[in-house]
């Protein structure tokens, strides 16, 4: 007889962990499968990693910048080997803690790779378990490309696994992977070229902030080149590296790398699941759900964090968000929770970096709301001009006849901190007359926003 539990969560990420110990408190039996290591993208893979890139990237920047200070800073090289080994420490044991933390609370775990073969039962390494509710928290995986030779591609895990730094590196894509590590790239020394197909990078983020931020990433030597179809990717005739064919207006070029890298992105990891088998309708890699996070077409499925590729951003912090708002649902049924993304900030952690929340201008004249556009270049600004900043702007949308804030675009040195203020105000309905009337600490990035408005 197969073993039976209340809950079954395919993936050992931050999606997983909420509805698994809810469920676990509520006194449900709760099985948790990974195929990798426990922790997911974020602390292994991600977020945490990347970012002893990115502080080095700033480090890398400060000491550019330093003759502004009146300091004589000279950058003598980087020791790239030392800074992987360094990241490393960050990951050490952590699957061991996250795997750990489960099983002390009476959750059971197992490994592997899993699949449905029924709408309520999973098979794990040819072992069959069913379960009563279901969560899809399977994570994401890079975005492949029908590009010939775009195997030669790596992917964001390889890129913070590279032992050496490269001397050349082209991403194909400029999304958030790609411009992050682009700039701690060019900044430790490494030539890079990014090509995007799109007529911009960050597609998703406001015009006027992405001008700026593509404009400071060319002085830095980064070559961004949009319009651009990226026809292939071949070993180069010496071995020593790649070439990539593209065409831009109907002239076709190649450029050469020592590094060709992913930067198109992450999907959701849903394909290998079976989800016909499951009872689960599908787009491919996007899951159709209700409002509840369930599976439309079978609704003992639920789904959370970036395998849910058709609500919400590809975000740590969603991820947990949305575990919660599943773990709610299983556990209460009669008191069914919905996701609401609009005030959820994104950060992008160039440098400077790119910090927004709620509505941009077209998606706010879409929805046929009614406010003014408050624009500043924040560069002369004494706060911007204390750090030097290069590149630094705000953009803040206010409703009409409420003065409720509508949504906020920012970059610059202290626009990832700066943007929580912004967040807090619309979820709590505080309107840009209460921002202007609080007293901030000065001087601080944050006393800027009465300013701002």
């Amino acid at each position: 007889m197969e073993q039976h539990y209340d809950v079954i969560v395919l993936g050992g990420g931050n999606a997983g962990f909420a509805p698994a110990g809810m469920a676990k408190e509520a006194g449900k039996s709760v099985l948790v499968l990974e195929p990798r290591e426990f922790g997911g993208v974020c602390p292994i893979r991600g977020c945490v990693p990347k970012k002893v890139l990115v502080a080095a990237g700033e480090t890398l920047n400060a000491i550019a910048e330093a003759g502004a200070h009146k300091i004589d800073a000279t950058f003598n090289g980087i020791d790239w080997p030392a800074l992987i080994e360094r990241k490393e420490t960050f990951i050490e044991g952590v699957p061991d803690m996250f795997e750990g933390s489960l099983t002390k609370r009476g959750i059971d775990t197992a490994h592997g790779a899993a699949k449905f073969t029924g709408p309520n039962e999973i098979e794990i390494d040819g072992k069959k378990v069913s379960g009563g509710k279901i969560v899809i928290a399977t994570g994401s995986k890079p975005r492949s490309l029908p590009i010939p030779g775009f195997e030669h591609a790596i992917d964001s895990d390889a890129i913070l696994d590279l032992k050496t730094l490269p001397k050349s590196l082209v991403f194909i894509g400029a999304g958030v992977i790609g411009l992050e590590f682009a700039h701690v790239f060019a900044r430790a020394g490494t030539s890079v070229i990014i090509l995007e197909v799109a007529d911009k990078p960050l597609a998703m983020l406001d015009s006027d902030i992405v001008e700026a931020l593509a404009s400071e990433s060319a002085r830095l030597g980064i070559d961004i080149r949009t319009g651009v179809m990226t026809k292939s990717i071949e070993k180069s005739k010496d071995g020593g590296g790649f070439e990539v064919r593209y065409e831009t207006a109907g002239k076709a070029t190649t450029i050469e790398a020592e590094i060709i890298a992913n930067g198109a992105g992450r999907i959701a990891a849903v394909e290998e699941l079976d989800l016909d088998a499951g009872g689960i309708d599908h787009d491919r890699a996007v899951i159709k759900l209700n409002a509840n996070l369930q599976s439309t077409s079978n609704l003992d499925v639920y789904v959370a964090g970036d395998a849910n590729a058709g609500s919400g951003p590809q975000l740590s912090p969603v991820a947990t968000y949305e575990g919660r708002i599943v773990g709610n649902n299983i556990v209460n049924p009669d008191k069914p929770q919905t996701a609401d993304y609009l005030t959820i900030p994104r950060c992008v952690f160039t440098n400077p970096a790119v910090a927004s929340v709620g509505y941009s201008p077209e998606e706010a004249e879409a929805k046929g709301l009614k406010f003014e556009v408050k624009f500043n270049d924040l560069v002369d600004w004494r706060s911007a001009k204390t750090y030097a900043e290069r590149a630094a702007i705000s953009k803040v949308l206010i409703e009409d006849e409420t003065g409720r804030i509508l949504g906020a675009h920012l970059l610059g040195h202290g626009a990832p901190e700066t943007i929580h203020i912004f967040a807090l105000a619309m979820k709590h309905d505080i309107t840009a007359d209460d921002l202007k009337n609080t007293v901030y600490a000065y001087p601080t990035f944050t006393s800027d926003i009465k300013n701002m408005l």
